[in-house]
C-alpha cells in the first residue's frame, strides 16, 4: 500500500490485544466476535527471494491439491523489490505445519496475455478443482500514471500459469472475490477500481486532490471447469457501477476493494474513498447494474463512524462482518443486519504511522476453527493471525 522502505522481522512475536471499544452514543453494543480476541502473533515474512513486497490478498487453501495442502495460508505481493506498487509479480504460501513461507507461483513481470503488465492485488481466490485465480492491476512507475488494465490469471495448483481473461470491463481487478463454487462450475465476484485514473499528481483545481471518478464497478464472472482443464469464462456481467475511484499516491488508489457474499445472494461491498459498506440486492441473478443514487451505490449499510478507508471485508462468527481500516490500524466489526459497527480493535498500533498504523493493513481471512482471523501489516511485509 504504502511506499516507503520497509522492515522484515524474522521468528514469532507475540503481544496483548489493543482495547476493544463500541462507536460512541447510545446504547452499549451486542457482544460481537473481536471482544473475544486476545492475542496477536507474527507468523513469518511474506517477501520472497526475489525481493518482492507488500503483502495483499490473504486466501486459506481449502483441501489438498497438487503442491497446496489444506489449511495453507496463500498471499499476494503487490510491490516489487523496488517498492514500486502494482509490480509484484508472486504469491506465497504460509505452512501452518512447518511454519514456513515458500513462493507458491510467480509470472513474468511483462507478460503479454495480461495488459500492462503484473501487479497482483487483493483477489485472489482458490477454486475446489484445483486452480487459483488472482487480479492483476499493474504500473510501470508505482503510480497510476503508468497503470495498464490487467487482468485475472489461472494458476494450477502447482502454481504453473495456465491463462489470462482480459477485456474492456476487465479495468484493474482489485477487490476480494467472493465465490459461489459448485466445484465444476463457479460464480466470482470482483471490483475493478482503475478505470480512467490519471496520474495522482494529476489534482481537481478546485480540490487540489487528485479528481474522484465514480465509474468503479463490481462484476460478475460465471465459469465452467471441464475436468482436468482450467476454467472457462463463459459470461461476465457489471452488477453495480459508480463506486468511487481515486488516484493517490501512497496508496496507489482508492476503490471499491471489501466483497463478502451472504447466503441470500446480497454482495456487501466497502467503498473505500466514501468510508462506507452497501449491499448489492440479488447480486447472484440480477440482469442490470446497480448504479450511484444520493452518493451511494446500492443499500447503505453503515458509514463513516469507525470506518477509515475501509478494505477488506470478510464474515465472522454471530453472521458479523470485519473490515480492515486502510487508514489506521483498526479492523471494525459490523452486524448487516441491524446496520450497526459494534466495536474497533488496534490490531496494529504502530505509531511510527499517523495514525497509527496507518497504511498497514490490507488482506482478512479466518483461521480454520473459525475462532481467529489472519491479516498482513504490509510496513514488515509480514502474515499475523489473531486469535482468542
Amino acid at each position: 500500500m504504502k511506499q516507503f522502505l520497509r522492515r522484515v522481522l524474522p521468528g514469532l512475536a507475540c503481544f496483548a490485544f489493543a482495547a476493544v471499544f463500541a462507536p460512541q452514543g447510545g446504547e452499549a453494543a451486542p457482544k460481537g466476535f473481536l471482544e473475544t480476541i486476545r492475542r496477536h502473533a507474527m507468523l513469518a515474512s511474506t517477501s520472497p527471494g526475489n525481493g518482492d513486497l507488500n503483502p495483499y490478498a490473504i486466501y486459506l487453501v481449502p483441501q489438498d491439491m497438487g503442491s497446496l495442502k489444506k489449511d495453507e495460508v496463500l498471499i499476494t505481493n503487490f510491490n516489487n523489490v523496488n517498492n514500486l506498487q502494482g509490480t509484484g509479480t508472486t504469491i506465497v504460501a504460509y505452512s501452518p505445519v512447518t511454519k514456513n513461507i515458500r513462493l507458491f507461483a510467480s509470472a513474468p513481470a511483462n507478460l503479454a496475455a495480461c495488459p500492462g503488465g503484473i501487479g497482483f492485488t487483493t483477489a485472489l481466490t482458490v477454486l475446489k478443482a484445483g486452480w487459483v485465480i488472482v487480479g492483476s492491476t499493474p504500473s510501470k512507475d508505482g503510480t497510476t500514471g503508468t497503470k495498464g488494465d490487467g487482468c485475472l490469471l489461472v494458476f494450477d495448483a502447482n502454481g504453473k500459469f495456465a491463462t489470462a481473461w482480459k477485456g474492456p470491463d476487465i479495468t484493474g481487478p482489485w477487490g476480494n472475490i467472493a465465490s459461489i463454487d459448485n466445484g465444476d462450475t463457479a460464480t466470482l465476484f470482483i471490483s475493478m477500481a482503475a478505470a480512467g485514473l490519471p496520474s495522482p499528481y494529476v489534482l481537481d483545481p478546485a480540490t487540489h486532490y487528485p479528481p474522484i471518478l465514480h465509474n468503479a464497478t463490481v462484476m460478475r464472472f460465471n465459469l465452467h471447469v471441464p475436468p482436468g482443464k482450467p476454467p472457462v469464462l463463459d459470461r461476465q456481467s457489471i452488477i453495480a457501477t459508480g463506486f468511487a475511484g481515486r488516484a493517490d499516491r501512497d496508496n496507489f488508489l482508492f476503490g471499491p476493494t471489501g466483497l463478502a457474499l451472504d447466503s441470500d445472494g446480497t454482495l456487501y461491498v466497502t467503498d473505500g474513498y466514501d468510508e462506507e459498506v452497501t449491499a448489492i440486492d440479488d447480486a447472484v441473478n440480477r440482469t442490470t447494474p446497480v448504479t450511484r443514487q444520493n452518493d451511494a451505490v446500492g443499500r447503505i449499510i453503515t458509514r463513516g463512524q469507525l470506518l477509515n478507508w475501509p478494505l477488506a471485508m470478510i464474515w465472522v462468527p454471530g453472521h458479523h462482518l470485519l473490515v480492515a481500516n486502510g487508514r489506521n490500524g483498526q479492523v471494525v466489526e459490523i452486524d448487516p443486519v441491524a446496520k450497526k459497527q459494534l466495536y474497533a480493535q488496534w490490531v496494529d498500533n504502530d505509531q511510527a504511522q499517523q495514525p497509527p498504523g496507518n497504511g498497514d493493513l490490507f488482506g482478512l481471512a479466518m483461521t480454520p476453527d473459525n475462532r481467529g482471523f489472519y491479516y498482513v501489516e504490509d510496513d514488515m511485509n509480514t502474515l499475523n493471525v489473531a486469535l482468542p
